[in-house]
């Protein structure tokens, strides 16, 4: 059988330079903590951990504590709430996701109301959300679009969490260009993202089966598989060799792998070589 691993499979940009980050602070300073967890990957965050950082569930008062910010980013009150309560910040926040908390609030300021296309429990969207005055509309599906509510916006932005599916996202922006006079659409998928879901679409058309790595935390994982699951039914979605079931490759002559954009090296390289041990 021939695997083909997928030339995206793995960390983006935004992740590696989050734990970059982290690795560096736990090296340079004690008493470092984060509000959940770094990334979406259970390997990863063990690995940070193994360093020192601490996991926290909420803010109190700090003496000489360090609050490290997820690539995820955080809502403007949490960097408020951190420093009047004393901690020390490094913003792990991934460039991309700051960009888009940058074109929110320019936009809100310019008296657009801004909707954000994304998953509302994602960090990011709250992220995302947190950095307005006002309230913004959040829509995951085009079956979740509240078109009484859009007869109310006259002047909309439009800004789409950074690892969403492109194709529901342009189809969600084309049904509200419908309903709203005046909407500026800022395509913010990353381009991990999109290079990622390019693939995607090609790769289960090319090989009988595919395993997709990533935790089942992660949103561009989750979406990696449900594109590669429509195009080929073979399609597997696992987090480490233990998930993996012999009986998946029978007769198959080719394997694509790819994995999410949180996904380790060493995590993707154990996966092939449990698979070539079969």
């Amino acid at each position: 059988m021939r695997i083909n691993l997928a030339e995206s499979a793995g960390f983006c940009f935004g992740v590696k330079r989050a734990l970059d980050i982290a690795i560096k602070t736990a090296k340079n300073k004690n008493n470092v903590v984060m509000l959940g967890n770094i990334v979406h990957n259970e390997q990863v965050v063990n690995k940070i951990m193994r360093t020192g950082i601490k996991k926290i569930s909420g803010l109190k008062p700090a003496k000489g504590q360090t609050l490290l910010i997820r690539a995820h980013g955080e809502p403007t009150e949490v960097f408020n709430t951190a420093r009047r309560l004393g901690y020390k910040i490094i913003d792990a926040t991934c460039p991309m996701v700051k960009e888009i908390h940058r074109i929110a609030r320019d936009m809100e300021n310019g008296g657009y109301k801004i909707i954000v296309i994304g998953d509302k429990k994602h960090a990011e969207v709250r992220g995302i959300a947190g950095q307005l005055k006002g309230k913004s509309l959040i829509i995951e599906k085009p079956e979740n679009i509240p078109f009484p509510k859009l007869k109310l916006i006259k002047k909309a932005c439009v800004v789409v969490q950074s690892t969403q599916n492109l194709e529901e996202a342009l189809k969600i922006a084309g049904l509200l260009k419908r309903h709203i006079p005046e909407l500026k659409f800022f395509n913010t998928i990353c381009k991990p993202t999109r290079i990622k879901q390019a693939e995607i679409k090609n790769m289960p058309r090319e090989n009988e089966v595919m395993i997709i790595i990533g935790s089942k935390k992660s949103a561009n994982t989750k979406r990696l598989y449900e594109i590669s699951r429509k195009l080929n039914k073979r399609s597997w979605w696992v987090n480490s060799k233990e998930e993996i079931k012999p009986a998946w490759f029978r007769n198959a002559k080719s394997l694509g792998i790819t994995a999410g954009a949180s996904t380790p090296k060493e995590t993707i390289n154990e996966i092939i070589n449990y698979i070539v041990s079969l």
